[in-house]
């Protein structure tokens, strides 16, 4: 199974948990405590939030995805709110969990004058409503960012270890005077919805964007797993892969890209007022920025430093060699660094 793959069961199994509470919570808030009455507000939750899941995270976020993304936030939010609100009241409007539960029914469907058929439409909707704009801001300020704000992880300045991946796309000053302005943003728009695809899928989270580059971090124990920084460059690599020749036919070019790994401790926490923001700083932020100004002359176009290696609990997913100690601009000491073998794919 993919990581891709794997990762929507994982928060399919989830939606379908919060489906099943919600629809008991619903039952009760209605004064309904008898057994069959649980188990039809339970069987609503798991089919609405069955169909829901499936329809979000394999037709909205899969085929549909890229032309979503195209329409702008409050267009976007209307056409998920509609499509849910349809497929809400045609599970209810057949009276499905009901049905599902064994529970008799007078008739089906239900009528369009019954106040119960109403109340469970408006309750699914408007949680749909809420679902969809929470998505659609996290998907803004980045859903970890997001969670992060509302529970205050970062209200105060913390220390954490964390693996550090800056992601740079090779030549983008040629290509921007190639390219012109508005294309070269296109061309990079593109590119990062791509590449945070293989981020998403090895739980990384998107720190920032920055011209031609995009800052990835994993706080230790989770990056630690099965090398993901590691594996989530390659499939980056992998997924421009395979868009090369949608590339090459808008842009006449497919984009490459370089890439450093550190690990250590970053100071994280809340700056700002008007437009305020969780930020990473540290001597990782600068040392991993410079291992990426190193990897432009290097075969792989990739450095990542031995600290970095060492915290990993698996043996690296392809052949590294170590290139020993490269000085660091900005620093006293040099840093061992490790890099891919054989030339970066063209």
């Amino acid at each position: 199974m993919n990581a891709r793959l794997e990762r929507k069961l994982q928060l399919l199994a989830v939606v379908i948990a919060l489906g099943a509470i919600s629809g008991i919570v619903f039952n009760l808030a209605q004064g309904r405590t008898l057994a069959s009455a649980m188990a039809v507000g339970m069987t609503y939750g798991l089919v609405m939030s069955l169909a829901l899941g499936v329809i979000e995270l394999f037709i909205l976020d899969g085929p549909l995805r890229s032309w979503l993304h195209g329409l702008s936030f409050t267009v976007n939010l209307f056409v998920r709110s509609a499509i849910y609100a349809v497929v809400i009241a045609l599970i209810q409007w057949f009276r499905i969990g009901e049905t599902v539960a064994g529970v008799p029914i007078a008739g089906v469907p239900m009528k369009i004058t019954d106040k119960v058929f109403w109340a469970g439409f408006a309750y699914s909707a408007v949680l749909s409503i809420v679902m969809n704009l929470g998505l659609g801001i996290s998907n803004i300020v980045g859903y970890r960012t997001f969670l992060n704000f509302i529970s205050g992880r970062y209200h105060a300045p913390v220390e954490e270890n964390r693996f550090v991946l800056f992601v740079d796309i090779a030549g983008s000053t040629g290509l921007a005077e190639r390219l012109g302005g508005i294309r070269i943003h296109r061309l990079l728009d593109r590119t990062f919805r791509l590449l945070t695809l293989a981020v998403s899928d090895y739980r990384g989270e998107v720190l920032n964007y920055v011209g031609d580059e995009v800052i990835v971090t994993w706080r230790e124990q989770s990056g630690a797993i099965d090398c993901r920084p590691l594996r989530c460059f390659m499939s980056m690599r992998g997924e421009l892969a395979q868009a090369s020749d949608q590339f090459e036919q808008e842009f006449g070019v497919v984009p490459r890209i370089r890439g450093s790994l550190h690990f250590g401790p970053v100071i994280v926490g809340e700056i700002g007022d008007v437009k305020r923001a969780i930020v990473f700083n540290g001597d990782v932020m600068n040392t991993t920025a410079r291992l990426e100004e190193l990897s432009r002359s290097v075969d792989g176009g990739f450095l990542a430093s031995r600290t970095a290696m060492e915290r990993f609990g698996a043996k690296p997913p392809f052949a590294l060699r170590d290139i020993g100690p490269l000085p660091i601009r900005g620093r006293e000491d040099s840093i061992d660094v490790f890099g891919i073998e054989g030339p970066a794919p063209a």
